[in-house]
Order: structure tokens, then C-alpha cells, then sequence
């Protein structure tokens, strides 16, 4: 489908900047909007949601999500995980192995020595079914062929992106198998409430507090020690709202094996599987607010550690610290530490998570 006359939309972003072919599938842009005029662009190529445009508290709105304006730079990007889909297993894999019925899996490796966010082919590279059910809720579907990335079984997986009139992005995920699999999806949003530009902000003097009295310390490889922690008297204590850069470059291990946060935070639960408050991150520039509420036990904080200054958007550049990553998903390396909630999903159950991004403007 191709474009003759290309409509306006308030993020500036052209539906033909997104239209090709890859691997025989169209790719297309779709925008979502809401009945405050808000919108959320989202391709269907990774998933990625290459803009989502929110107000201030003077009501101007801006584009608060890391992303780009058209398809190449999407599937060239310096991050490949730039807001996208993750899948099948978001976060790392010691190695790239685990054990299913005693069998090993070996899996792609494309982050040191592991598996990273479902490996260098995963969803965030992978062309999506879609189908807009509405100007405020799109579906993508996506089939995982067995032996895909290494991994056991077919995938069949939904995603739906709704953005609701409360200025809510919800994120719906669900999968089926048809072999005995692991599976932890999640979305790698990088926000930038300040909006993104040229040079996008720092994110260090923005608020942040996660609903959590427990993380999970890493190697120098990234992958999880086994242990779960307490957050006391440690940098990584957020439930009391801080600074993100009062201590992120704290004289501490953790801190220096994730060159600043890039950390899974157990999040505080009554009920396992319900959808529950994991954090708030206030940014006293805009005044605007983001709240995460989430089905998954844990979230990964990503300060955006690594990043160079690369060009996105319409120019923008996205220097290191200017985004914030709050990944809802199960823990780190789990197919490898019994003791974590199981990631295994079996042929006669169904996969099923939620996330909900809420936006709104601080008092």
C-alpha cells in the first residue's frame, strides 16, 4: 500500500516514510489518537513506536519517545532496540543456553558473550501483521517459525497497542505454543519527557520511584548473580522518590557493572499476575508525568547508558542518560535459576502480560 496523499498528522511523521517490502511483508506507519489530540506512531516493523506526542503543563505538546521519521533509519538504527517489541525473551541469557526436558538450547549471541532481547533477529526485527481496530487500538500479530533464534516450539504471538482517552498506552501481550518454550516479552520504550530534540535532555534531574523493595545484582556480564537483594542503603532505593542522577554515579559495584542503572527491580506485589503500580517518573522541567502499572513481577531500568549522540527523529540526537527505559517483564537469565517465577510456557496454556504507560502533568 502506498500513499499518493499523505495525511497531517501533529507528530509531522509522513505514513510513505514508512512504506517498503522486507522479506516479502509491507511495512506501514499507524497513528493512534485520542480524543485530546494526543497520538502515538507505531510501525509495524518491530513494533516500534516511533513517537508519541503528549502535552506540557502549558499544553504544548511534544514528542516524548526516542525513534525515528522513517523506515531505513527504523532498520539501520544505531540502537536496534529502540522502542520496540522485544521477543521472544527480553533481557540476557548467560551464554545463550538453557535446559528445557534436559535438552540444551542454543541460542544467537549478540551481546557480549549472551543472548540479549531475543537475538539479532528477534521481534524488534521482524515485520508484523497489523490491523487498526480503531482510530485507538492497533493489532500486530507475529508467527515465530520453531528453531527461530534457537528457540523450541512455534510462536504465536498478539500484541495490542491501545492509547485510551486518559492519555494511556497500554500494552497487551499474548502468545500460544505448540511445543513446550520460554518466552518473557516486553516493550523498550525510551522516554525522554522533556521532549526529544537537539541534543535530547539529560533525564538525570528527573524524579523517579520504583515500587520496590528488592533487585537483582548482576555480574560483570550483566547476567543475574542468583541473588535477590534489598534495596536499603543501597543506590538503588526508589521508593522515595529521588533524583535519577542523584546516585547513579555512585562509588558501587552494581552501579559500575551496568555503567549506571541497567538493573531488574522486584516489584512489590499482593497478588502475583495483578496489575499493580511499578513506578512514576516526574520531570520537573514539563511537568509531565509517566506512570507504569504492569502484570509482570519485575521491570528493568535502563538509563540509557551506552548511547552516542546519534541522530533520530527529524535531527534530534540522543546523547547518553537522555532516555529512560522501564522494561515490565520476568527476570534476567531465568530459564537458569529454578527459583525465579518460570518463563516456560507450555502447549495447553496461554501466555498472557499487560503494561500500562500513563501520562499525565504534575500539580
Amino acid at each position: 500500500m502506498v500513499n499518493t496523499m499523505d495525511k497531517k498528522y501533529i507528530c509531522g511523521l509522513k505514513q510513505s516514510d514508512f512504506q517498503t517490502t522486507v522479506d516479502h511483508k509491507k511495512t506501514d506507519l499507524f497513528i493512534l489518537s485520542n480524543t485530546h489530540g494526543n497520538e502515538v506512531a507505531i510501525t509495524n516493523y518491530g513494533g516500534a513506536v516511533v513517537a508519541l506526542m503528549i502535552p506540557d503543563r502549558n499544553g504544548v505538546k511534544a514528542n516524548i519517545i526516542q525513534g525515528h521519521d522513517n523506515i531505513q533509519d527504523v532498520m539501520s538504527s544505531p540502537e536496534p532496540f529502540l522502542s520496540t517489541l522485544i521477543g521472544r525473551y527480553g533481557n540476557r541469557i548467560c551464554k545463550g543456553k538453557f535446559k528445557l526436558h534436559g535438552k540444551e538450547y542454543q541460542l544467537g549471541i549478540n551481546n557480549g558473550p549472551n543472548h540479549l532481547h531475543g537475538g539479532p533477529t528477534g521481534f524488534h526485527a521482524r515485520v508484523w501483521d497489523a490491523q487498526m481496530m480503531n482510530e485507538q487500538t492497533l493489532v500486530l500479530h507475529y508467527v515465530s517459525a520453531y528453531g527461530e533464534e534457537g528457540y523450541s516450539g512455534e510462536l504465536k504471538t498478539t500484541v495490542m497497542y491501545t492509547f485510551t482517552n486518559d492519555n494511556e498506552l497500554v500494552i497487551e501481550y499474548l502468545a500460544t505454543t505448540n511445543k513446550k518454550t520460554i518466552i518473557n516479552l516486553t516493550h523498550h520504550g525510551f522516554f525522554s519527557l522533556s521532549g526529544i530534540g537537539t541534543p535530547t535532555p539529560s533525564i538525570e534531574n528527573m524524579m523517579c520511584e520504583i515500587n520496590a523493595n528488592y533487585y537483582i545484582p548482576i555480574d560483570e556480564n550483566s547476567i543475574p548473580t542468583g541473588e535477590i537483594l534489598k534495596v536499603d542503603n543501597t543506590p538503588f532505593d526508589f521508593r522515595t522518590p529521588k533524583t535519577i542522577g542523584q546516585d547513579i554515579g555512585a562509588d558501587h559495584e552494581q552501579i559500575k557493572y551496568g555503567a549506571g542503572y541497567d538493573h531488574c527491580f522486584v516489584l512489590n506485589k499482593e497478588e502475583e499476575d495483578e496489575l499493580s503500580f511499578a513506578a512514576r517518573i516526574t520531570d520537573p522541567a514539563s511537568g509531565r508525568v509517566m506512570e507504569v502499572y504492569t502484570t509482570e513481577p519485575g521491570v528493568q531500568i535502563y538509563t540509557d547508558n551506552w548511547a552516542t549522540g546519534y541522530k533520530g527523529q527529524f535531527g534530534a540526537t540522543f546523547p547518553k542518560r537522555s532516555a529512560i527505559c522501564i522494561e515490565a517483564q520476568h527476570f534476567p537469565d531465568s530459564p537458569n535459576h529454578t527459583y525465579f517465577p518460570s518463563v516456560v510456557l507450555e502447549p495447553n496454556m496461554q501466555y498472557k502480560q499487560k503494561t500500562v504507560y500513563k501520562f499525565s502533568v504534575a500539580d
